[in-house]
């Protein structure tokens, strides 16, 4: 089993950049596809970005398309998420996640998870 944990969040100001890390242990990256999602406060989970397991083909929520990119180094078993153009409403805490199948916008398709980290944006 792929254990996941993520690393790079902070206090940023708004138009500001973070890049996020998920290193994964336990398994290698390379048969997985990976997802990142974050939660606002009294919200639900959002899909971000996925990308599939070769590294080849991403996707991206209308929400974060042309400001977030993600990319797998699956040399170092790692998953990033660059984020640019930041807004207050990027303040979530944000996961990382893992599935051994297709890369897909649903919570409900990844089986791995992360413990999350904190993304605040001020204005």
């Amino acid at each position: 089993q792929v254990q996941l944990v993520e690393s790079g969040g902070g206090l940023v100001q708004a138009g500001g950049s973070l890049t996020l890390s998920c290193a994964a242990s336990g398994r290698t990256l390379s048969s997985y596809s990976m997802g990142w999602f974050r939660q606002a406060p009294g919200k639900e989970l959002e899909f971000l970005a996925a990308i599939n397991w070769s590294g080849i083909n991403t996707y991206y929520a209308d929400s974060v398309k042309g400001r977030f990119t993600i990319a797998k180094d699956d040399a170092n078993n790692t998953v990033y998420l660059q984020m640019n153009s930041l807004k207050p409403e990027d303040t979530a805490i944000y996961y990382c996640a893992a599935t051994s199948v297709f890369p897909t916008q649903y919570v409900e398709g990844y089986r791995h998870w992360g413990q999350g980290t904190q993304v605040t944006v001020s204005s």
